[in-house]
């Protein structure tokens, strides 16, 4: 992604105001000015040695981050750097020579041929090294951002909003009809909650825990109405000691009840959870005909890549049909993974 061009400029000059960026550029101008006055005869010679730094500082790393936005970049050749290069030399000579001889400036000591060439390297050199932090900070910024989002995409594609507003107001009129029912579901959703906001943080953890909130799930929408649907789990005893992404399970549990008995497809939902050598499988069903993806969907896309990031891409998950108008999710997951 590239940012425009004015963007990049405010936010390098405003990136540049940081300490850390500051005082080593303080650290190496302030001695350049310094040995300017020291070395050179010419009362202008000050003035000069300060409007050079405050040219590179201005210009340098604003010129790098301008021409490789998204860090140094060689696809185009050296067409890119050429320019640079020719940027930085333009503008280091215009002030050591066009402007000491427009002004009639005697010789000094940043003026000098020598000097000049190395300043020209210390600001080709000093604009991209400046430049290329400033743009790794500013990636981990969007970056952070990004995660931030996906984290939050990843809660509320866990936890259907409509699941959790109907759970609600079933807990309402059950406080004027059944307090005891009431608590109990108060206490379920509460401890499902606290175990869904515990597991966005992990990467993995243990294939029990996700089971048992796989249970809370259906619970809840069975504590509700007790004729939805007919559960029928079967896992190993013990459960193998493995790990699963978070909420893998519960995004297909939930997307099991709501396709399937919310939409009065009434009959048994299935979970199956299977350990072979190498593999655990975990197979969802559910009645209710199969639908195809729907657009606009954040629920199975979002597990899909975290899939993705927690396997590297070896997972495998597939949804179709199964027969006798029902759905079936089936996901494999390697045992290095789980």
């Amino acid at each position: 992604m590239t940012i425009p061009s004015t963007s990049i400029v405010r936010a390098t000059w405003l990136a540049l105001l940081a300490p850390k960026r500051l005082v080593p550029i303080l650290v190496v101008c302030v001695p350049l000015v310094l040995t300017q006055a020291a070395f050179s005869r010419e009362p202008l010679a000050t003035p000069l040695g300060i409007v050079m730094c405050l040219a590179f500082v201005a210009l340098a790393p604003v010129s790098y981050r301008v021409l490789f936005p998204d860090g140094l970049d060689l696809s185009h050749g050296a067409v890119r750097v050429v320019l640079y290069s020719l940027v930085g030399a333009g503008i280091v000579l215009s002030l050591g020579v066009g402007v000491p001889k427009l002004l009639h400036m005697r010789p000094t000591f940043l003026t000098d041929r020598s000097s000049l060439a190395v300043i020209i390297a210390m600001f080709l050199v000093g604009g991209w090294g400046l430049g290329r932090d400033v743009g790794f900070e500013q990636r981990l910024t969007r970056l952070q951002a990004e995660a931030e989002r996906a984290q939050l995409l990843s809660l509320r594609a866990h936890l259907d909003p409509h699941f959790l507003f109907n759970t609600l107001n079933a807990i309402a009129e059950w406080c004027r009809i059944d307090g005891a029912v009431a608590e109990q579901a108060v206490l379920k959703l509460s401890q499902m909650l606290r175990t869904v906001l515990s597991g966005v943080k992990e990467p993995l953890w243990p294939l029990e825990k996700e089971l048992e909130l796989v249970r809370m799930l259906f619970d809840l929408h069975l504590l509700r109405d007790k004729e939805l649907f007919q559960l029928e789990l079967t896992a190993p005893s013990p459960l193998p000691d493995v790990k699963v992404p978070p909420m893998s399970l519960l995004t297909l549990a939930e997307n099991a009840v709501k396709h399937g008995p919310a939409k009065g497809h009434r009959g048994r939902v299935v979970v199956c959870v299977v350990a072979s050598p190498g593999a655990l499988t975990v197979a969802v069903e559910n009645p209710g005909p199969f639908g195809g993806p729907r657009d606009g969907s954040d629920g199975l896309p979002t597990l899909v890549r975290q899939l993705q990031l927690a396997t590297n891409g070896r997972a495998k998950l597939s949804i179709g049909p199964a027969g006798e108008g029902r759905t079936r999710a089936e996901l494999v997951l390697p045992e290095t993974a789980a």
